[in-house]
């Protein structure tokens, strides 16, 4: 849970821009977020939305044409906006703030025992040598639950399946001892059963470990199990925020409408599951108004001409929609919508 909202990283006006081919792409359209010490931040969206270019900014891992048109991020004293060269990056990358990475059997050498490139890191960051960073390492495969540590530290990725590769990967994250935990889509290539396993595994850590936990997803389902508090994205911005029961049960943007009345488990049985119409907007150029206009079917003439400001619902829970004007129309939520909410007042979720 926050801890008492002690903010760990301010992300204050965030653009981050691409160039491609003489051209721009506004992949960050002006992002302020505060993250919290020891909560679990969930961001979600579309694929496209700016997910992960957002949580590499905090690591310096975006590609070389990527740069910081304007904006802070604030941790520990530093703007890591303002950090240019590797070895600033080093400092760090790993040792403060850890990924787990979206494809964790590809980010693994093939080359290399599972053992050797978990010492690795123990080496580079506690500065263990010999057996004592073997003995390390043998510990922190049993600490994210791979048995027999010592017949495990000798073989290769490909003997692993991929439950015990993401295993592995977040005992490489844990060997860095990190005060922040990015995980990105970290159960997207598994089964069910292995998926719970895993966000079970995490939350266990975050707790023994005292971790402040990012998770990056557009699986709501993972959302719903493991978030404190919700991000939601679209088009390089955050649209909403809230605590996890606000969002599920109180949202308020018509593109986190959408996005729950897509949900399956929400729909009724011999009824078409709701979709959301049209694409997402190119992102090169400027974009006027608000991204999600053109999708929206609740969208007001202003949604087109200016980008909607931040409407507070709660202390905890806001909005970037023209629909919280106290000047806008009384628009109905979708029936998804207005169902989750009775349900979320008759239980006493929201009040």
């Amino acid at each position: 849970m926050m801890g008492q909202s002690q903010t760990l990283i301010s992300i204050q006006d965030l653009k981050f821009c691409f160039n491609m081919r003489n051209q721009v792409i506004h992949a960050l359209r002006g992002i302020t977020l505060d993250i919290y010490k020891g909560e679990c931040l969930t961001i979600v969206g579309e694929s496209g939305s700016g997910k992960s270019v957002l949580v590499k900014c905090l690591m310096g891992l975006n590609d070389s044409n990527g740069y910081v048109e304007k904006g802070k991020i604030l941790y520990n004293g530093m703007d890591l906006a303002q950090l240019k060269s590797e070895r600033e990056w080093q400092r760090l990358r790993g040792c403060k703030i850890a990924m787990v990475p979206q494809n964790p059997v590809a980010s693994l050498n093939p080359l290399k025992t599972i053992g050797w490139q978990i010492e690795e890191a123990v080496k580079l960051h506690e500065g263990l040598k010999g057996n004592e960073a073997k003995q390390e390492v043998y510990r922190l495969l049993e600490e994210v639950g791979i048995s027999d540590p010592q017949l495990r530290y000798h073989q290769f990725p490909h003997e692993f399946s991929g439950g015990m590769c993401q295993r592995t990967v977040l005992a490489i994250a844990l060997a860095c001892r990190p005060e922040v935990l990015i995980c990105d889509e970290p159960t997207t290539a598994l089964d069910v059963t292995i998926q719970a396993q895993i966000l079970n595994l995490i939350r266990n850590l975050e707790i023994k470990y005292g971790l402040t936990t990012i998770y990056i997803t557009h699986d709501l389902g993972v959302a719903a199990n493991v978030a404190d508090r919700i991000a939601v994205m679209y088009a390089g911005d955050i649209v909403e925020t809230g605590l996890c029961q606000e969002i599920f049960y109180d949202p308020r943007h018509p593109y986190t409408w959408a996005l729950l009345s897509s949900l399956p488990q929400l729909n009724v049985k011999g009824k078409t599951i709701s979709t959301i119409e049209g694409t997402p907007p190119s992102l090169i150029g400027k974009i006027q108004g608000d991204a999600f206009a053109p999708r929206n079917p609740y969208a007001l003439k202003i949604d087109y001409v200016k980008r909607p400001p931040v409407f507070p619902v709660t202390d905890t829970h806001w909005a970037r929609t023209w629909l919280m004007d106290s000047r806008a129309p009384v628009v109905e939520p979708p029936e998804y919508i207005k169902k989750l909410r009775e349900k979320g007042k008759s239980t006493g979720i929201i009040p």
